[in-house]
């Protein structure tokens, strides 16, 4: 009843995920939307989505939604903005936090420089998660994976990407607190009032229909 009349392609919901269907100006209006009537204190909600943001400048690549919940629900934050926290780490934004993260690593470690970051993270995380899913596969008799390559990646790519990410990821998250905590909290009132007028005049009209 709810399918697809026509099922979407492979490539397809590729497309869409790095340019959604209706823009992404509308994607995030949708998430601000979806923030902002969420049935909790503002506190808890711009907690949960400031977990949502730090967890997406780590290099946990595919694991920032579980990532995002845990921490939220731990800390007693919002877990559904910690989910659309995570929205601030899209295809239009991981190639600076991954820039910027990389290298700040590098600087911090001691590495030296790397020109060709998005590209490397990207190739690394891809050989990474191949690797496991050729591993994972091998235990029902398929044929294994050397593991060299993530090790290589740990070493070369996620550790400066950890180290790097952390304190740009705690100044975003706490911006992203303080920013968003007030405008939920006026619109919370705002729409409190609304209600409550609707709410008067039902039971004005009530009463002089009695009458």
């Amino acid at each position: 009843m709810f399918k697809r009349r026509k099922q979407r392609t492979w490539l397809q919901t590729f497309a869409e995920f790095i340019y959604p269907k209706s823009g992404w100006k509308r994607a995030f209006e949708y998430v601000k939307h979806r923030i902002k009537r969420l049935p909790d204190t503002p506190h808890k909600i711009a907690l949960g989505i400031a977990f949502g943001t730090f967890v997406t400048f780590t290099p946990f690549f595919g694991l920032h939604f579980f990532m995002a919940a845990g921490l939220a629900y731990v800390f007693r934050g919002n877990v559904l903005a910690a989910l659309l926290g995570t929205f601030v780490g899209n295809p239009l934004t991981f190639p600076f936090i991954a820039a910027t993260s990389y290298r700040l690593g590098l600087w911090i470690l001691g590495y030296g420089r790397e020109e060709k970051v998005w590209a490397k993270v990207k190739n690394g995380v891809g050989e990474t998660w191949s690797t496991i899913w050729a591993n994972t596969k091998s235990l029902f008799g398929y044929e294994p994976s050397p593991w060299e390559g993530v090790l290589a990646f740990f070493n070369d790519v996620f550790l400066p990407y950890l180290v790097g990410g952390i304190a740009p990821g705690i100044v975003c998250a706490v911006a992203m607190y303080f920013a968003s905590k007030p405008m939920i909290g006026a619109y919370q009132k705002r729409r409190k009032g609304v209600v409550m007028a609707k709410f008067q005049e039902l039971r004005a009209k009530r009463q002089q229909n009695a009458e």
